[in-house]
């Protein structure tokens, strides 16, 4: 019988999921203020790679092997290259031009994608639900984008691009790829985050070199934060919250990411949280959970 001391599982992966969406929703605002001091590239890919290198020290120390039979490498190697190098390099860039709550919406429309793309890559057709969660994603970010004439400029555009195609890697990678069962979960993540975020960093140092005798203790701050709680405390808290709660139930509950991250960010950076955002994020984050529920 489940007492005081020792909470019902479901309980217990409620909590992790929201320890996940706070530290994921935070990081949004946190990336942007970053981004005044170091290059997108740079930032993220040391920051991952760190948290790579934490995550195999905690491997050896849980007993997790991190050999990789070499059946698995390729889809380690693609799983990597979506997951980490486009979801999380390619939406880091993207900030550079667009608000906060133009990228996380863009990037959180990805279940949306992988629902189409499961079409032609597996033969399932979209369901009239996951049809008018298209829409509606649409429509809330045509209200973002659109309502006031798309008088987007060129980088905007460029930046547009990015955070949809950071969606639509990950959504290949969900639609196309087998996850990694065979691996353990601390393993998994060691070598994702290395293979994905050692590349950022390379060309951070080669192509944006940045100044970092000029960064600030509030700029390392950040940096601190970036790693050990999005990419190391959430991470963990996620595969907890997986292990205690349907797929579909812990994907809903993520949907508070971009809402925290929009609220942080009005707060934080001062950006605009108006009608239209209000209006564009639930519209979008409604489609979103149409999607994720097709199959509930």
């Amino acid at each position: 019988m489940p007492s005081a001391a020792h909470p019902p599982t479901r309980t217990l992966g409620f909590l992790c999921l929201l320890v996940t969406s706070l530290g994921w929703g935070l990081n949004w605002p946190a990336m942007k203020v970053l981004l005044r001091e170091l290059p997108p590239l740079f930032a993220r890919g040391a920051a991952g790679s760190v948290a790579g290198l934490v995550c195999v020290l905690a491997a050896l120390v849980l007993g997790q092997t991190l050999v990789v039979p070499r059946a698995l490498v390729g889809r380690l190697v693609a799983a990597s290259a979506l997951n980490v190098f486009a979801w999380m390099g390619f939406a880091t860039v993207a900030m550079r031009w667009l608000s906060v709550s133009q990228c996380a919406l863009l990037v959180y429309t990805m279940p949306v994608w992988a629902t189409l793309l499961a079409w032609p890559i597996r033969g399932e057709q979209p369901t009239l639900r996951a049809t008018a969660g298209l829409v509606l994603c649409m429509g809330g970010l045509w209200y973002l984008f659109g309502s006031g004439g798309f008088h987007l400029g060129g980088d905007q555009l460029f930046g547009a691009a990015l955070a949809l195609g950071s969606a639509l890697g990950f959504a290949l990678s969900t639609v196309a790829l087998r996850p990694l069962v065979e691996l353990r979960p601390v393993a998994s993540l060691a070598w994702q985050l290395s293979l994905g975020c050692i590349p950022m960093l390379v060309l951070g140092l080669t192509i944006e070199r940045p100044a970092l005798a000029e960064v600030s203790a509030t700029g390392w701050a950040l940096m601190l934060y970036m790693t050990a709680v999005p990419m190391g405390l959430c991470y963990l808290s996620w595969f907890a919250a997986l292990r205690r709660l349907p797929p579909t139930t812990a994907s809903l509950a993520t949907l508070l990411t971009p809402v925290i991250g929009v609220v942080a960010a009005a707060f934080v950076v001062g950006e605009p949280l108006g009608l239209r955002e209000v209006a564009a994020l639930g519209l979008t984050l409604g489609g979103v959970a149409l999607a994720l529920r097709k199959t509930a």
